[in-house]
């Protein structure tokens, strides 16, 4: 290198240096008369559309970054009378563009907010911001993306969009908070993140954590097109959230004006059903037990209506798919739609849609069932197997209708347990009180089998029966039902056996005339070639109007008062020879059953042998 050339270079780079020194020797000067509380107040302004109140003078900081920092802003709307807050920082931290500052103009490249408190307001259960002013530069934008759509909705034009420099917008330790003119209310709290903006017509970048309805989330969400989402338009939308009650997440478009379009793939993952219904006070359950729950579909709908197309859901292990639609016209919104499975896990879907509770009822009085005015449901269910218990049933066709008056299960049809059985709930709950039906029927069914899979094997015969159940009564859960309701019950035995009970101990310790529990003679099983069985049931007791078994010789009859509720048993009870010679003068056994089911006592009132 020439020595000219070498000694020119030195200059120029010492030149730079002394220039750099000067800029930051003199940026503090500058700021001091040119970059003041003011001027930032009018850009904050400017951009925002609401009125900006700083209440001290910014510090300004020239190493490592030309930053300014403001404590006390406050971010108010335009109301002369009586004007509201709606955003409020402790402390703001502003990265600004040095050489904006030397021409005396005041450009930020980044802005932090410290314990930020959004609030807003909540008219008819919806939360707003309040209007920002028209000619705030945000809000200018979106007007002209909302032109470019109301132009052409289906592709806008893009190129007339501002593309205004934007930055990043970090926040720490904030809250958002709803104020309905008499309390205010947390809905996030220790919210922290960030929003990547370079330009207003490039991709928005959002990350934020905090923490809602209890639980820590974490929420990250883009669009390469914000001011098109922003105006009405469609345009890509991703996002995902995380908590430990569900991970959500969404592909695709959607328009956050106007209609809240929404287009796209979303998948949904929770442990527990009912911990992602408590989680989001969507609705209540009657039970805590059911999940985990998956869902993935396509969802497209607006505000008024979302489909979820392609439905495929997974629930305590049973995998189906279908359609679902919900509507949110006047009333509850409705969740309607057709599911068919495989294998269904029948006790989960029985625990999620059962108009009663078999637990405990609520602080109303009323049981914890699904719906309970926050959803109407109207769902048909389809199984080509399900299982309750250890029992396998093929061929399911249910259905459940919930809304604020009524709310109905029914498995219409099912073959199980060596025949075909119905089962239908229905709670009325126009009178304030639930008033619910009960109904079950069987064709050919296995008791046996039934029974066991109910948990009620004790003295359930062992024989092929068709039966019908009616029962109808006011009642907060299955027990209440049982204990007021009324109605009438039917049952038609073939050839079977009755385990516990066994006729010659039954005999041998009549013949002692003294009373024994019925558990004396469970050893072995009375074989019957046949039964009959009908009774009314008034307030939750049965009487009995036919109860007659017949087995070999003898012919076995009951008469009395059968309590549903495991109340006291108070029967009579008669053993005689269905084919008696005539010269016979031995008189049938007469007895009298009585103490609980759980510990019936039999009492003979006459010696048959």
């Amino acid at each position: 290198m020439p020595d000219w050339l070498a000694r020119r270079s030195v200059w120029i780079v010492g030149a730079a240096v002394v220039l750099v020194i000067l800029v930051m020797a003199g940026l503090p000067l500058i700021a001091s008369t040119q970059i003041v509380r003011d001027r930032i107040a009018f850009q904050m302004s400017a951009w925002s559309g609401y009125r900006v109140k700083l209440n001290n003078s910014p510090e300004i900081h020239v190493w490592p970054t030309f930053r300014a920092v403001l404590s006390d802003v406050t971010l108010l709307d335009w109301n002369e009378a009586e004007p509201k807050t709606v955003l409020a920082a402790e402390r703001v931290e502003m990265d600004l563009s040095a050489l904006a500052a030397l021409r005396g103009d005041v450009v930020f490249t980044r802005m932090r907010l410290v314990r930020p408190v959004l609030r807003l307001t909540e008219r008819n259960e919806k939360l707003r911001l309040p209007a920002p002013q028209d000619w705030g530069r945000l809000n200018r934008s979106v007007e002209t993306a909302r032109d470019a759509v109301s132009k052409a909705p289906t592709d806008p034009d893009t190129s007339g969009l501002p593309g205004d420099t934007f930055g990043t917008i970090e926040f720490e330790q904030g809250r958002v908070i709803a104020d309905d003119g008499n309390q205010q209310t947390n809905i996030v709290t220790s919210l922290s993140g960030s929003l990547e903006w370079p330009a207003l017509n490039r991709q928005v970048a959002l990350l934020a954590s905090g923490i809602w309805h209890g639980e820590s989330v974490s929420l990250t969400a883009s669009s390469t097109q914000p001011l098109i989402l922003l105006g009405g338009g469609r345009a890509p939308l991703t996002f995902s959230l995380q908590a430990a009650p569900a991970n959500v997440s969404f592909t695709g478009s959607a328009s956050l004006a106007g209609d809240n379009f929404i287009d796209g793939q979303l998948k949904i993952a929770a442990p527990s059903l009912a911990g992602l219904i408590d989680w989001t006070h969507a609705l209540s359950l009657p039970t805590n037990s059911v999940g985990p729950v998956e869902l993935s579909a396509r969802i497209v709908g607006d505000v008024r209506r979302l489909k979820f197309e392609d439905t495929v859901l997974n629930i305590a292990g049973s995998s189906g798919n279908g359609l679902i639609d919900v509507s949110f016209s006047a009333g509850d919104p409705l969740v309607a739609g057709t599911l068919a499975f495989d294998t269904l896990n029948l006790p989960a879907l029985i625990q999620a849609f059962s108009p009663i509770s078999t637990g405990p009822t609520n602080a109303e009085g009323l049981s914890q069932s699904i719906g309970g005015g926050d959803f109407d449901f109207d769902l048909r269910f389809s199984a080509a197997n399900a299982t309750f218990g250890n029992a396998t049933l093929t061929n399911v066709a249910a259905a459940a209708k919930v809304n604020d008056e009524l709310a109905t299960f029914d498995i219409s049809d099912a073959t199980a347990f060596g025949g075909t059985i119905q089962f239908g709930v229905r709670a009325d709950r126009t009178e304030g009180r639930e008033t619910v039906e009960l109904r079950m029927v069987g064709e050919r069914i296995d008791l046996s089998r039934l029974a066991a899979a109910l948990g009620r094997e004790r003295l359930v015969p062992q024989a092929p029966c068709t039966f019908s159940l009616a029962l109808k009564g006011p009642g907060a859960d299955l027990q209440s039902v049982l204990r007021s309701g009324s109605g009438t019950v039917s049952a038609s035995l073939g050839p079977g056996t009755i385990s516990g009970l066994n006729l010659d101990a039954f005999f041998e310790h009549s013949a002692a005339g003294e009373f024994f529990p019925l558990s004396a003679i469970e050893e072995g099983s009375l074989p019957i070639d046949g039964a009959e069985f009908k009774a009314s049931i008034t307030k939750g007791v049965a009487g009995l109007e036919t109860a007659v078994a017949r087995s070999g010789a003898y012919t076995i009859s009951l008469d009395g008062l059968v309590p549903l509720a495991g109340r006291a048993l108070a029967l009579y009870g008669r053993i005689s020879e269905s084919a008696e010679d005539e010269a016979s003068e031995e008189a049938p056994l007469s007895f009298f059953v009585g103490g609980s089911w759980s510990a019936p006592f039999i009492a003979p009132l006459t010696n048959y042998r």
